[in-house]
């Protein structure tokens, strides 16, 4: 059978199409000049060997992936270092925020004291990042810093440098970008919750689920668009971050020496330090694909074509 044609839009509807567009045209023209079209330039420039200046390019094809993955022997660390980086912080950004978000919502009865700890818990998100970074320098710093000093009171050995000595700079790295997504993922989940009728809490109480049975049965299954938006976009966010991690260890050099260099940093000083802008722009297109990659396979497992299907109850 044939499938009966598209009623034609109306002067109205027409109208309404139109103004909509029409304010939501500065947001297309902004990412399509921010983020598109860099995009595209980055894909251009990595088939071509960029040096110091873009008046000499030298199309090479797909020489810098090539090198990328045979020829550059800081891959594989780089590699091992971003898995463990983002894999571990996203733990804590999309789900022990999630627990931060259910004890300071949910289980804290008093409203004040609840919205106190949300407030306290954001001053890792508002603060700037060279502040937050000289406020973890003075944290572990040998001789006054109250991390060591702790360490030394319990018994422990403190590094000798948090910066260079592993695992301490694996631990540093990860616990000083976890701290500012919490606190972001913690807003999201603390909004999600309040949205959530009091009446099916109740209910659960009076057939006796308990606080755990509650936030597994109810809160996760209700939250699962929040659970994968805060998820996909910490990962895009961490792949592509490397801000506290050069404000703190100072340097390229210092990092490399603490094995805490991303790939994003790397993408970064292979463009930016070493003047190689188009295999620093290889090394981006491969982090973008990889942030592509990841954004489906999420889609998967939260199961993205349900999420997106009309609720079946007429209101």
């Amino acid at each position: 059978m044939f499938k009966p044609l598209r009623t034609p839009l109306s002067k109205h509807e027409y109208r309404r199409y139109m103004v909509a567009y029409l304010f939501l045209l500065p947001f297309f023209i902004v990412v399509a000049t921010f983020w598109i079209k860099p995009l595209i330039d980055s894909v251009y420039l990595s088939f071509f060997d960029v040096k110091y200046t873009f008046t000499n390019m030298k199309f090479i094809g797909l020489g810098n992936y090539i090198r990328i993955f045979t020829k550059d022997i800081y891959v594989p660390d780089v590699i091992m270092t971003t898995v463990m980086y983002v894999g571990c912080v996203i733990l804590i950004n999309a789900f022990y925020s999630f627990f931060i978000a259910f004890v300071a919502t949910y289980y804290i009865r008093n409203e004040t004291v609840g919205t106190v700890i949300r407030t306290l818990w954001l001053i890792p998100r508002i603060m700037p990042t060279i502040v937050y970074a000289i406020m973890w320098l003075w944290l572990i710093d040998p001789d006054v810093g109250p991390i060591n000093m702790i360490m030394r009171f319990l018994g422990l050995k403190p590094p000798l440098s948090w910066l260079v000595q592993t695992p301490y700079s694996w631990i540093l790295m990860i616990v000083v970008n976890g701290f500012i997504g919490a606190s972001w993922g913690m807003i999201i989940y603390a909004a999600a919750l309040k949205s959530i009728p009091l009446d099916i809490i109740y209910a659960a109480r009076v057939d006796g689920a308990s606080d755990f049975q509650i936030m597994r049965y109810i809160f996760i299954p209700l939250l699962k668009w929040p659970i994968l938006f805060v998820t996909a976009w910490q990962t895009l966010s961490l792949l592509a971050s490397f801000g506290e991690i050069l404000a703190i260890w100072g340097e390229y050099g210092v990092a490399r020496a603490g094995h805490v260099v991303t790939w994003a940093l790397y993408a970064w000083f292979q463009a930016f330090m070493m003047n190689d802008f188009g295999y620093g722009s290889a090394l981006s297109v491969i982090l973008v694909i990889i942030g592509i990659g990841l954004i489906l396979l999420y889609f998967r497992i939260f199961g993205f074509k349900r999420l997106i299907r009309p609720s079946r109850v007429e209101v």
